[in-house]
């Protein structure tokens, strides 16, 4: 019998009014038909598609770039490493420093998941909101010439909040070199080991 891996799901719920980008229109749910009435029920859903865990494609920030469908399925599917950053500071940026320790096991095509404890912040709050730590653009570079395929970080997003030098770097250095940033996503616990991830 073939062994059953553990599977972990790494996102963060939708639901109405749930947390989001705070300059973004929240999360809307309406009932379109109900079973008592209709026999039947259904929802409409009314959000940004930058709300809860998602990924980024180049074209979010180049107009020219590619759009999630014209990019290969295979990029989307890999090993996952995990970066144990639990006791980093809030709106600290995630640097060299931080990846460098982790370098042998970081492999051409792994996808990288920066474990911060963030995700399990999520709520109406400041800190929640403002002060995530994100990844800088000098660690963005870092995991470039690792030949990384995708970066995941469980704050609101892979760059920081309140200033383009926070927030710009990283998603211009990653998305140049078809990196996708996968943001939002929820780690319960430590770091685990190496895995196989599908976002």
């Amino acid at each position: 019998m073939p062994k059953v891996r553990k599977i972990i799901d790494l996102s963060q719920p939708i639901y109405h009014n749930c947390p989001g980008w705070p300059t973004y229109d929240m999360v809307n749910v309406q009932y379109e038909a109900l079973y008592p009435n209709d026999g039947y029920t259904a929802e409409r859903l009314s959000m940004n598609v930058h709300t809860a865990t998602h990924l980024d494609a180049p074209f979010h920030f180049f107009p020219k770039g590619k759009t999630i469908e014209l990019m290969p399925i295979e990029r989307f599917q890999g090993d996952a490493v995990p970066i144990d950053l639990f006791g980093i500071e809030a709106d600290s940026p995630i640097g060299v420093q931080h990846l460098q320790p982790y370098a042998d096991r970081i492999l051409p095509g792994d996808i990288v998941l920066l474990c911060t404890g963030w995700g399990r912040k999520r709520g109406y709050t400041k800190e929640y909101y403002h002060q995530w730590p994100y990844l800088s653009g000098e660690g963005a570079q870092w995991l470039v010439e690792r030949k990384v395929k995708g970066v995941g970080l469980d704050g609101l997003s892979i760059g920081g909040w309140g200033a383009p030098e926070k927030a710009v770097p990283p998603h211009e250095i990653l998305l140049s070199n078809e990196i996708w940033p996968l943001e939002e996503l929820f780690f319960d616990g430590g770091a685990a080991d190496r895995g196989e991830m599908v976002p």
